[in-house]
């Protein structure tokens, strides 16, 4: 499993986080993962493991600290006292420490999953330098015409059956997206909110999960090839 990275933040703090490399001593493309409203958790943990070896660098910063929720109640309220622009910062940081990793080929996405969907698009709004964004059924709480300006190249997973990340509003999203000259692919599944979470289920969606990985990794495989 990923093993734990110390590394500084821009303004010298001490960040913390998951990291795992792919076996190929070649240079990679980097990828940040980001957390789901539980905290960086083992199952975010096996993420990383498989963007590594995909191929891929994978550093999934800790937004919570060392905690972690244990009921959907603390989550919500871990998730609701959430700093969001310093997540996106911690976010930032973690993008950096990916590019200055001997292995990396100085391009690096974000990858995220419900809160940490909401913050992959927070940080593609925010965050100079991506090479591409791929948010999961997550919605920062963002003026629509925000992601007119967006530039870096998103592709966005989200599920029809979902009260809390709607698709509706993603397809309104990709609209403003496009109007603004950016790219952004939307695939909308036949399934419920957090249909790739494997470690729980009832919400794992075995078949719509595949579908969606197999999409992420060739669009992050496009546009983090050196």
């Amino acid at each position: 499993m990923a093993t734990q990275l110390t590394y500084a933040s821009a303004s010298g703090e001490e960040r913390v986080g998951a990291f795992q490399k792919p076996a190929d001593s070649g240079k990679s493309g980097g990828i940040v993962v980001v957390q789901e409203w539980w905290g960086l958790s083992d199952h975010i943990k096996t993420l990383c493991d498989r963007f590594a070896e995909a191929g891929f660098l994978a550093l999934a910063p800790d937004l919570y600290h060392g905690k972690i929720a244990k009921t959907k109640e603390e989550a919500g309220r871990m998730m609701g006292g959430l700093d969001t622009k310093k997540a996106v910062a911690e976010i930032a940081d973690a993008a950096a420490r990916l590019k200055a990793e001997p292995g990396c080929n100085g391009r690096v996405a974000v990858v995220g999953f419900c809160m940490g969907g909401a913050l992959t698009l927070a940080a593609a709004c925010s965050v100079d330098g991506l090479a591409a964004a791929v948010p999961f059924y997550g919605l920062p709480q963002l003026p629509l015409d925000a992601y007119a300006r967006v530039k870096t190249p998103l592709q966005a997973h989200f599920a029809r059956r979902d009260d809390w990340a709607k698709s509706s509003v993603a397809e309104e999203i990709q609209k403003t997206v496009r109007s603004g000259g950016g790219q952004m692919d939307l695939f909308v599944y036949d399934a419920g909110h957090a249909f790739m979470r494997s470690t729980d289920p009832e919400v794992y969606d075995a078949t719509n999960a595949r579908l969606a990985w197999e999409r992420a990794i060739d669009f992050l495989r496009k546009h983090l090839a050196a």
